[in-house]
């Protein structure tokens, strides 16, 4: 009887222990994705792995334990992916199993029962559904709350990374030889998409694409703990100015911006890779000018025409119709919300069945152009995965022809009208910019320590690639404006800017300017009676991100706290869904890009869906948590049409100005 009572009270006191520390939270979650395709090299995560029961305590699951039970069932049944194979997103019955991991670990009550889960199915399932699932799991699991996830390119270099250089790194571990590895850009000069593959190419915005894919999944559901407030109209403005940054590198490289794809036509520009998976051989290529082909088992481009054509209806009509046939408004400020549901679509759309899924099957049919029938049995193009699928010109290609339907949306709304715009006794006095705005490229260098098999028997050798990447120099606005209200008053700082001129010289049109303008900042301050004075820095931009530390730093660091019993400080790098601050502004040009900047001082008080907004200074404006804090569109006051172009530039609250982007070469 006492043994029995002391094994109760032991087990008692296990699940009753106080929450680790946020070190040792991060110590496991980066050894359950170090050499993710080897065996665990933790030893208490390896027996850990080897010794939990996932479904013995179903009172440790918020579900009752039926998502684990339902997963163990699958893998009792041999139903799951095997490992050493490749995964993606896009796949639906791979995609299914990723989401059955992700529903185990959400549904965890406590650190004990997450980390145990974590470690045991990292055995059981493929290496891919694994990191996919963990990695969303963490960006939304309130236990995982202050922790960062290294950064992809080191934990599955081989999605990042050039097959020529990942060769060269197995060369380097086989040889046990250290290695620093040059790695370009797809293509040549003879290919005038080359000038532009320092964007699409970029491992840091390829991570904040897929980041945001992860922190908005099109899988979600709010039964999961809470709700992606507009989703809808956040997967419409991350693509929108994803690709409006890519159409003003294409200006200052001298190409005209982005057509979009129409499929009636061919697709023009082919891509070769250049990638390897790392279990299923090379990434397909697409040849030139290919015609459209049906998709076997995914779609007929019949099919996508027709959803096309539904969805520009609801747009005319001004509503959608719903799976029960009642009708949703969208001639508001929420239409774009809708739309953006129904286009991606995600499980938030009113009706999937009628208005179909045309992002995500597009990236399907681009991704099988090579293979539409399986006559060879190709694996999936880098459409097919998030991380990928910016690399292919063709992705902005998509996204221009989405983001023209939006336009059309946009457009169909009422203009604004001076009254919509005016800040009642606010004037921007000054709005200028402080330091010389200067891009250049520099040398940039990760590991690929994870790219190359691996045993605990050999030591690892340092093998690392240095590629080019764009950056800026810092620089400030310098913001001046008057409150004559006599008390104070809360503002929301917008500031947005786009190119004077497109590729040719030629002015663009204040229309032509709202529609392509970046968003590069917004924040909200307490403006009081009288002068306002302030500086705001480049590397404060809400909308951008820092650099996430390198895998081995984020290890360092955990390890220091670890046994220096401190805490972990590591909050500035827990989102990397914005912007990486790189491309806050677009390349210069050698003797100068004009280019317009603009202020949009709005009412705070109005504007707010949360309060204390000027005393939050980090603000991430692609979090998924909570309520989004603008209640105002994306984009504005520039998502709409204006019937006269001096009603904007008339309202004192706004202000303008016009600088020059230089461009200095290549920093070492």
């Amino acid at each position: 009887m006492k043994t029995a009572i002391l094994f109760l009270a032991l087990v008692f006191a296990a699940y009753t222990a106080a929450e680790p520390s946020n070190a040792q939270k991060q110590h496991d979650i980066n050894y359950l994705l170090w050499k993710v395709n080897e065996e665990l090299r933790d030893d208490h995560l390896k027996h850990l792995s080897e010794t939990f029961k996932p479904a013995e305590h179903a009172s440790h699951y918020d579900d009752g334990g039926a998502a684990v039970q339902h997963l163990m069932e699958e893998d009792k049944d041999h139903r799951l992916l095997e490992q050493k194979h490749w995964f993606s997103l896009f796949n639906t019955k791979q995609r299914e199993e990723a989401i059955m991991l992700f529903e185990v670990l959400i549904h965890c009550k406590d650190w004990d029962t997450f980390v145990g889960n974590a470690a045991y199915w990292r055995n059981h399932m493929n290496e891919g559904e694994f990191v996919y699932a963990l990695y969303v799991a963490v960006l939304h699991s309130s236990l995982t709350e202050h922790i960062v996830l290294p950064p992809l390119y080191e934990v599955t270099p081989h999605m990042f990374t050039n097959s020529e250089v990942i060769q060269q790194a197995y060369h380097a571990k086989m040889t046990q030889t250290p290695g620093k590895f040059k790695s370009t850009f797809t293509g040549t000069s003879k290919n005038k998409e080359q000038r532009v593959a320092y964007f699409g190419e970029d491992i840091g915005m390829n991570t904040h694409h897929v980041f945001w894919h992860m922190e908005f999944p099109f899988w979600w559901k709010d039964s999961y703990g809470h709700k992606l407030d507009r989703k809808g109209e956040n997967f419409y403005w991350v693509h929108n100015q994803l690709n409006h940054r890519f159409d003003h590198e294409r200006i200052s490289n001298y190409l005209s911006p982005t057509e979009e794809l129409n499929w009636h036509m061919p697709i023009h520009e082919g891509f070769a890779p250049h990638t390897t998976y790392k279990y299923g051989g090379q990434f397909p290529s697409r040849p030139d000018d290919i015609e459209w082909s049906d998709v076997d088992g995914v779609a007929r481009v019949r099919d996508m025409i027709i959803y096309d054509n539904r969805i520009r209806d609801a747009i005319a009509h001004g509503y959608i119709e719903k799976d029960d046939g009642t009708h949703v408004d969208i001639m508001n400020d929420h239409g774009a919300d809708v739309l953006g549901d129904i286009i991606e679509s995600s499980n938030y759309s009113p009706n999937v069945h009628y208005y179909g899924a045309l992002h995500n099957t597009a990236h399907i049919m681009l991704g099988r152009q090579a293979d539409p029938h399986g006559k060879y049995d190709l694996p999936p193009g880098v459409m097919e995965h998030f991380e990928t699928a910016t690399r292919d010109p063709a992705f902005f290609r998509l996204h221009k022809y989405m983001d023209n339907i939006f336009r059309d949306h946009k457009d169909s709304l009422p203009a604004y009208t001076t009254e919509d715009l005016t800040f009642d006794g606010i004037t921007v006095t000054e709005f200028s910019v402080e330091g010389d705005l200067e891009t250049y490229m520099e040398d940039f260098e990760y590991s690929l320590v994870n790219a190359v098999d691996d045993t605990p028997e050999i030591a690892d050798v340092e093998i690392s690639t240095i590629i080019p990447r764009l950056n800026h120099k810092e620089f400030s606005y310098h913001i001046a404006i008057n409150n004559n209200n006599g008390v104070d008053k809360l503002a929301t700082v917008r500031i947005f800017g786009w190119a004077h001129r497109d590729e040719n010289g030629e002015l663009f049109s204040f229309d032509e300017g709202r529609w392509a303008a970046l968003e590069l900042d917004k924040f909200w301050v307490k403006l009081h009676a009288g002068g306002n004075e302030f500086v705001r820095k480049s590397s404060e931009a809400s909308v951008t991100v820092t650099d996430v530390p390198s895998f081995k730093t984020i290890m360092e660091r955990t390890e220091a706290a670890r046994s220096g019993g401190g805490d972990l400080d590591l909050h500035e790098f827990e989102s990397a869904t914005g912007m990486p601050n790189r491309f806050l502004i677009p390349k210069g040009q050698k003797n100068g890009m004009e280019f317009d900047l603009i202020i949009c001082v709005t009412d705070g008080e109005a504007d707010a869906a949360v309060d204390n907004l000027h005393e939050n200074t980090d603000f991430i404006h692609y979090g998924a948590h909570g309520v989004y804090p603008d209640k105002r569109p994306h984009g504005y006051p520039l998502d709409r049409r204006y019937d006269d172009a001096r009603v904007f530039h008339e309202v004192p609250n706004f202000g303008h100005t016009m600088v020059k982007i230089f461009h200095t070469g290549h920093h070492h």
